[in-house]
Order: C-alpha cells, then structure tokens, then sequence
C-alpha cells in the first residue's frame, strides 16, 4: 500500500510540475508577444513623428521660398507642433512664430471665415497682417531655423 500511495504522490508531483511548466512557458510567450507589440507600437509612432518633423521642415522651407503665404505656414506648423505635443517645448526657440500662431490660431478658416460679416472677416485680416508686418523678419528666421529642424533629444 506504501507503494502505491508513494507511485501515486509522484504522478500527482509530476502532473503539477508539468501544468505549471506549461503555464510558465505560456507566460513567457505571452510577455514576449506583448514586447513585441509594444515594440511595433514604438516603431508605428516613431515613423508619424518623423514624417510630421518633416512636413514641419517642408512647409518652413516653402515659406522661405515664397511657396506658402506666412500666416498659412505658421497655422500649420503651429498645428503640427501641437500634434507632437511640442509647442510648449519649442516656443521658446521661435518666439516670432508662436507669438503669430497665438495671434491668428483661433482665426476662422475655409467655409467659416465665409460665414462672418464683411467687417468682422476685414477685421481679424486687419489684426493678421498686422501681426504679419510686425514679426515677418522673426517669422522668416524662424523658418529659416526649421526648415533643418531636428529635435533635441527628450529627456
């Protein structure tokens, strides 16, 4: 009966053994599967964070071209950079760009800039070429800068 009961004791042993090799394996590929998930997420994003620094660049270059009128330029670059989440970050290294795109981002465009009255539309230009007269030298700098823009490493 010892016999029997030890025998028994050990397949009990070797079963358990055995289901949880399995499901430390099982563990293990799960990990490995998600790692690699994460780590194509990483890439995914990486490569949308690329291609927006370089519709950043391309638009900086087409306004010192003369290809992009400057309040259009600094709309969208201001946009983009808030995309990246870096507005707040680069501000500070192109003062005359941001201090336009604060100006004019809230500016109706397209169908609801068509939508106000004359005088508010002839109004909100009055303000933006203003601004535009002011800064276009700091604007234009700016561009200069970002058209070879690379980002500091974040920390």
């Amino acid at each position: 009966m010892s016999t029997a009961i030890v025998i028994l004791g050990f397949i009990v042993i070797v079963a358990l053994s055995s289901y949880a090799t399995y499901l430390l394996l099982k563990l293990q590929r799960q990990k490995k599967r998600q790692q690699a998930e994460q780590a194509e997420r990483e890439a995914i994003a990486s490569a949308k964070r690329a291609q927006v620094l370089d519709d950043i660049r391309y638009i900086a270059t087409a306004m010192t071209e003369d290809r992009c009128e400057i309040s259009e330029g600094v709309v969208r670059i201001g946009r983009l950079f808030e995309i990246l989440s870096l507005s707040e970050r680069v501000a500070p290294e192109f003062p005359a760009l941001f201090q336009h795109f604060e100006l004019i981002k809230d500016h109706p465009i397209m169908e609801a800039r068509q939508a106000l009255p004359k005088q508010e539309r002839m109004k909100l230009d009055l303000i933006r070429m203003k601004s535009e007269a002011a800064l276009e030298q700091g604007i234009s700098d700016d561009a200069k800068k970002l058209s070879a823009y690379q980002p500091k490493a974040m920390h």
